[in-house]
């Protein structure tokens, strides 16, 4: 798929070389590997030949944080761009429980605008709405009028939230197709990638090769009521999308869209700086389908590197002076059937009697009250219902907090009067403890009425239907993160010193001379990188 799409387009992505380069890069490229672990990244560092190879000569941050607890999608990237936090972002996770708002659905999208008509959490109109500060982009566009802020993205919320409010294209994969929620003319390379990819969903594909490496990783893994996981390639029946979302080949057709939007808006060629987003999803779908210790993991990533590669030479043929950052918006962990087998005693599933719903029965029950009593999930923020009197809601949240703290696989349970009193958290965020990186996920409009944290290494997935592994816990193997920073001609080294993601928006404004005030974002500028951090 990587030559296809990729020979699809050569005609059109063919661009004379610039003649000249200014000192501060006239193109910032942001790639966001979702689920791309600090854990694998390392672990396959050696393994790299290509485009990952190339960005690991640069200024390698391998102990980067998504330092908040609810390592989920939608604010690991709200992270990248902004310089904040969840907690000053508002996107403590994919969704949450608004009890307010007037639809039936009270669960809320991080990229919906639930007060247009018909819109709901599954079948939302998408929005930037939700997102309280700005991005790079849009203050990039505030001090260069002419300056493009565009985004691609596996994921409508990785394009969201990494382009913000004021962008210039945004596109993402929509089924089957990459789409956008912009009224823009849509650049040919847009409709040349939908019709290749097509062409290319419409044949089956064969298996991929694996080298001795990936090889060495192929061992059937056992999952009650899923098919054994281990040993997959990637064969892909004629037509089936959700196969090819979760093999590399989705990523290939990721960059070949942002090299067409590079293409056809001469991105980096003009008076001002130019920021290209880009959500590489693959990674994320390959670590639920089948975990991270796998042959299919150990595919993805060789053809994840070759992948980069392409795009990075394409970059180098239109001579443009660009700088890219690779990160990911949180990390994942192994299925614990296969943990177990690799020496993690204590992998294991969560018990469904700690979903929400569950738990919500039991109270209901003991109370003679009548469920729902409380909205959630097994982990993470978990709302006790505001129809009931404020007497009855009292009594509930009491009950369950005596459930929750009880349980064997519960580490912790902190309510929102507990986050309340923590400020938010700063400096190394290594060293943060439970409550400070839950009280960077927290929002006291939007967050729960209490917060429950599951035992390390307990993968909150009870009974396993497509997915057999997850993330999104606050353990380091969860928020633990590559940050790696390139610019042409620039050698770095690998620090081994904790960074945050809320570092990578500062940095970058120093980089183009952009200034940020002191204290406006929860980052600051990394030393180290490509770019000269000024002094306080």
């Amino acid at each position: 798929m990587r030559k296809f799409v990729f020979a699809a387009v050569a005609a059109l992505l063919a661009v004379p070389a610039a003649a000249q380069q200014p000192p501060p890069p006239k193109l910032l490229v942001v790639i966001s590997v979702d689920q791309f672990s600090a854990d694998l990244f390392d672990e396959y560092r050696a393994q790299f030949t290509a485009g990952l190879a190339r960005l690991s000569e640069g200024t390698v941050f391998r102990n980067g944080y998504q330092a908040h607890a609810n390592t989920e999608t939608c604010p690991g990237h709200s992270t990248i761009l902004t310089g904040d936090h969840p907690a000053r972002t508002g996107i403590i996770g994919n969704s949450w429980i608004d009890q307010s708002i007037a639809r039936a659905d009270k669960t809320v999208y991080c990229a919906e605008d639930p007060s247009a008509p018909g819109s709901s959490h599954s079948h939302y109109a998408l929005s930037a709405m939700q997102l309280r500060v700005p991005t790079l982009g849009e203050l990039t566009k505030a001090r260069w009028p002419a300056s493009r802020n565009v985004a691609v993205a596996g994921k409508d919320r990785a394009a969201v939230m990494m382009s913000g409010h004021r962008a210039d294209q945004r596109w993402f994969w929509d089924g089957g197709r990459f789409a956008t929620d912009l009224s823009v003319r849509q650049p040919p390379s847009i409709a040349v990638t939908n019709a290749a990819v097509a062409r290319l969903l419409a044949a089956p594909s064969p298996a991929l090769e694996a080298p001795p490496f990936c090889a060495s990783k192929a061992q059937p893994i056992a999952v009650a009521g899923h098919a054994p996981v281990g040993t997959g390639a990637f064969a892909r029946s004629a037509g089936d999308a959700d196969a090819f979302e979760g093999s590399p080949a989705f990523d290939g057709a990721i960059l070949t869209a942002a090299a067409g939007l590079t293409h056809d808006m001469r991105l980096g060629q003009g008076s001002a700086p130019d920021l290209l987003s880009i959500g590489l999803s693959a990674t994320d779908y390959v670590g639920h389908y089948y975990g991270t210790e796998g042959q299919e993991m150990c595919l993805n990533l060789i053809e994840l590197d070759r992948e980069i590669g392409d795009f990075l030479s394409y970059l180098d043929s239109t001579g443009v002076d660009y700088a890219v950052v690779l990160t990911a918006d949180h990390g994942g962990q192994d299925l614990p059937e296969r943990a177990r087998l690799h020496g993690v005693a204590d992998a294991q599933r969560v018990d469904p009697a700690l979903a929400a719903s569950a738990v919500s029965k039991a109270i209901a029950a003991d109370l003679g009250l009548t469920a729902p009593l409380l909205f959630g999930d097994s982990m993470g923020d978990i709302y006790v219902n505001r129809s009931l009197s404020s007497a009855d809601q009292a009594r509930v949240l009491a009950q369950a907090l005596r459930i929750y703290r009880a349980h064997p696989q519960v580490e912790a349970v902190f309510t929102r009067d507990d986050l309340e009193r923590v400020p938010v958290p700063a400096g190394s965020p290594d060293t943060w403890s439970l409550i400070e990186r839950a009280r960077a996920s927290f929002d006291p409009q939007r967050s729960g009425d209490f917060v429950v944290i599951l035992k390390p290494h307990v993968t909150p997935i009870g009974h396993v239907t497509k997915s057999v592994a997850t993330h999104g816990s606050p353990w380091d193997y969860d928020r633990r993160v590559p940050i790696l920073f390139w610019r042409p001609g620039f050698r770095g080294a690998t620090v081994a010193a904790p960074a945050d993601t809320v570092d990578i928006m500062p940095t970058l404004a120093a980089l183009i001379d952009l200034p940020i005030a002191a204290g406006s974002v929860d980052g600051h500028c990394l030393d180290g990188t490509p770019a000269f951090c000024p002094q306080p």
